[in-house]
């Protein structure tokens, strides 16, 4: 029997040793302490995120579910429920014109960044999560200066401790499940809010999102906005987190796009397949599968490893080189098939304005530490702290 955690801490500083040890002996193998199997080759997890009627997600799709989500959200439900929802938010995110945000996105930046003029040394965190809150406020309408409900950093701190879990048991601990609570009593305040007054935001194009008549019902608008608070503020704060740790370590590839702006875009993507925040998540067997000699029965749960997908080299030579000329397509930062992120192009547009930025302030940096503490999550992948030094 293989043994791997996906709940170790020691997974979460540094899980490739294990994954590329599984890839070449059990590419699919049975956890005894997640009870439930494990995918770690790039093509396995793609086939399984390409055939939603085999490995469902309406049973939830993070490792450590919250109560009450699985199969009311986008992330948590199959086709035809998922496509029906896809739909109306897609229309939502369609209106929200994305070419409109670029302009107080870089103002965010500017002003963000521009903090740390003159600074010796820093924690990248503090600077990075006020320019992640802010800009997905300013996206999906959430209140900001005289409007606002609660300051940015609560928005912030509980969406964080939803994706969170024990540290010791690698379940969701009371605070986890007391910050989720309190995520859905902020969200309903907003979109009430929204719908007595519609903007030009992605909160009031869910509410009011209708397609041949069809619109969200009230709990789908409140958990979709509440999963894609915690999902942006999370997922793009770790984004961020791991782009600056790889640029931060890999010296020639940052002073690269530092000379050549142009570069951010090619850099990104590397650092998604090489590096992404989204490690883990799970779906459920509708019916047995036989692979690798190996039989999953139907009812299982079974965890994808995006990050051992990623650093597979039967999909991308020298996989454990982060090299930004290597345009890595296909890779599962932004997960893929039906479930694949809808916030990409938002996101993709933000870290490249953030670090366009703040490389004009800070230039030349460097990894204060060699070891790092990670954030405890059995999905996501993240330093909690990150001190660079000029």
């Amino acid at each position: 029997m293989f043994s791997f955690d996906p709940y170790s801490p020691a997974v979460d500083a540094d899980p490739f040793p294990y994954y590329k040890h599984l890839r070449d002996e059990a590419p699919c193998f049975w956890s005894p302490e997640a009870q439930m199997w494990v995918l770690t080759r790039y093509t396995d997890i793609v086939t399984a995120l390409n055939d939603w009627e085999t490995y469902s997600s309406a049973s939830g799709n993070l490792m450590t579910e919250l109560p009450g989500r699985a199969g009311a959200t986008l992330g948590s439900s199959d086709p035809p429920k998922h496509d029906r929802m896809r739909a109306l938010i897609q229309h939502a995110f369609m209106k929200r014109n994305l070419l409109a945000l670029e302009e107080p996105i870089r103002a965010i930046a500017q002003q963000v960044f521009g903090q740390l003029k003159g600074v010796k040394q820093f924690d990248f965190k503090e600077v990075s999560s006020q320019f992640t809150v802010k800009v997905l406020m300013a996206a999906l309408g959430l209140p900001m200066g005289d409007e606002a409900i609660v300051d940015e950093q609560t928005v912030r701190d509980n969406a964080v401790l939803m994706v969170q879990s024990d540290a010791r048991t690698r379940a969701k601990g009371p605070e986890h499940i007391a910050a989720y609570n309190w995520m859905q009593e902020y969200a309903s305040k907003v979109i009430a809010m929204r719908r007595a007054e519609p903007r030009n935001d992605l909160i009031s194009n869910f509410a009011l999102a209708e397609i041949d008549g069809d619109r969200l019902d009230d709990r789908e608008v409140l958990l979709t906005t509440t999963t894609l608070i915690m999902a942006g503020v999370e997922s793009m704060g770790g984004f961020m987190m791991m782009f600056a740790y790889n640029l931060a370590t890999f010296e020639d590839a940052r002073k690269a796009v530092v000379a050549n702006p142009e570069l951010l875009p090619d850099a990104i993507e590397e650092s998604l397949r090489f590096n992404t925040s989204a490690q883990r998540f799970r779906r459920r067997l509708m019916k047995d599968v036989t692979i690798h000699g190996q039989t999953m029965k139907a009812g299982d749960f079974v965890c994808l490893a995006y990050g051992s997908g990623n650093r597979d080299e039967r999909q991308y030579p020298n996989p454990d080189v982060y090299d930004i000329t290597r345009k890595p397509r296909g890779h599962l930062g932004f997960g893929g098939g039906v479930h694949a992120c809808l916030g990409t192009a938002i996101a993709r547009l933000a870290v490249k304005i953030a670090f366009d930025e703040f490389h004009k302030v800070v230039p030349e940096y460097h990894r204060v530490a060699d070891q790092l503490p990670w954030m405890p999550s059995s999905t996501f992948r993240s330093p909690l702290v990150l001190e660079l030094a000029v």
